[in-house]
């Protein structure tokens, strides 16, 4: 059975910094990376990483202050988290699957792990 399972949310004021972990059961991807769905609003794309060609944290809302990275063994994935904001509030899914953009649904999700920054 594959499973994603995050880990790592909580509660932290601004300015503060979380890392977030996303550890792969039952298979391994070619791609990881990291939504987040804030209340009342569409999930967003923030970041992927494949194992052949990583990739950055590119979105807007979070670029040069979320990195994101994997183990060798190509079942977890992290996302630091740096710098944070209120606006950063939201619940984090873990998403994996032959690629991860923003422009598609990927095959599997975690549960996801809530983070809320107080100001």
């Amino acid at each position: 059975q594959v499973q994603l399972v995050e880990s790592g949310g909580g509660l932290v004021q601004a300015g503060g910094s979380l890392r977030l972990s996303c550890a792969a059961s039952g298979r391994t991807f070619n791609a990881m990376g990291w939504f987040r769905q804030a209340p009342g609003k569409e999930r967003e794309f923030l970041c992927a990483i494949d194992w052949s060609v990583p990739r950055t944290c590119n979105a807007d809302a979070v670029k040069g202050r979320f990195t994101i990275s994997r183990d060798n063994a190509k079942t977890t994935v992290y996302l630091q988290m740096n710098s944070l904001k209120p606006e950063d509030t939201a619940v984090y899914y873990c998403a994996a699957g032959s690629t991860v953009v923003a422009t598609a649904t990927p095959e599997y999700w975690g549960r996801g792990t809530q983070v809320t920054v107080s100001s």
